[in-house]
């Protein structure tokens, strides 16, 4: 599933794209991944121009002057702005028609994107977004704010991949923002010293920043909107690498579940019960 890094680069390449453009109609040829009625979504934005793109999580927010358009790529979603005649692609199942006779297309192998429509005025005090933790970003999220929110018996990992706690951080990001702090995903969120709690949030900010810059991760099936695939996937040190010595000690990363997700971690560098 795209994480934060791999949403904001499809939204720095959208907002490049689709900015400023007027919807003339829409075509939605998977009903199911629309919230609400589809008349209803056809004659909310057409006629609307895109003011902004944004993001909130893993959510990108379409604003169209007084509603936004709420997408969730889920596990393969992807955008292609092209020309509004090309031919239907294989695994299309929206198309957004703009009066400059362009066409945002929505391709979808597993068909587990969403689509929703907000008003301005509650977007962000509604669900979906209202569930939202912190921005990993946000300046109100101080090191010692982040320490008095690791309350419980959950394992640490759990935690990072709780939407509600930091918004936008997925499996692959937690793996490496575990290493890159030398805590054990297992490790339980109640039992971590300050000084953990400080160096996850500073990792998990300065290896987010990483990946934005590098364009995402492509591990997968991943591409941004511009058809490309991104370069972190170079940078990682445990998340797939099962097997393979780690970069700093040589001893070889183990893979485990946590929760039912499949965790990368160095048994040395990641020792549980390690403290300070």
């Amino acid at each position: 599933m795209p994480e934060l890094p791999e949403v904001e680069t499809v939204r720095r390449s959208l907002e490049a794209k689709v900015k400023g453009k007027r919807i003339e109609t829409a075509h939605v040829d998977y009903p199911p991944m629309l919230e609400g009625a589809l008349e209803r979504f056809h004659s909310t934005i057409s006629g609307r121009v895109i003011e902004d793109v944004k993001r909130r999580g893993k959510y990108l927010l379409f604003d169209l002057a007084g509603v936004y358009l709420l997408s969730h790529l889920r596990m393969e979603g992807k955008y292609f702005l092209t020309d509004r005649e090309e031919k239907k692609q294989l695994h299309e199942r929206a198309r957004i028609f703009f009066t400059d006779r362009t066409a945002l297309l929505y391709e979808d192998v597993r068909k587990f994107g969403t689509f929703a429509l907000r008003d301005a005025e509650t977007v962000f005090t509604t669900r979906p977004l209202s569930k939202l933790g912190y921005e990993p970003f946000d300046a109100s999220l101080t090191p010692a704010l982040f320490h008095g929110m690791l309350k419980g018996r959950r394992a640490i990992k759990s935690v990072l991949l709780d939407q509600r706690v930091v918004a936008g951080i997925g499996n692959i990001y937690a793996d490496e923002i575990l290493f890159c702090a030398g805590v054990h995903p297992m490790e339980e969120a109640r039992t971590l010293e300050e000084t953990q709690a400080s160096r996850i949030h500073a990792c998990f900010q300065r290896i987010l920043e990483s990946a934005i810059d590098a364009g995402g991760a492509s591990v997968r099936t991943y591409k941004n909107t511009l058809g490309t695939d991104g370069r972190f996937e170079r940078e990682l040190c445990v998340h797939t690498k099962a097997g393979t010595p780690c970069p700093h000690c040589s001893t070889p990363i183990e893979k485990i579940k946590v929760n039912g997700r499949g965790t990368y971690f160095c048994p040395h560098c990641q020792r549980r019960g390690k403290k300070g």
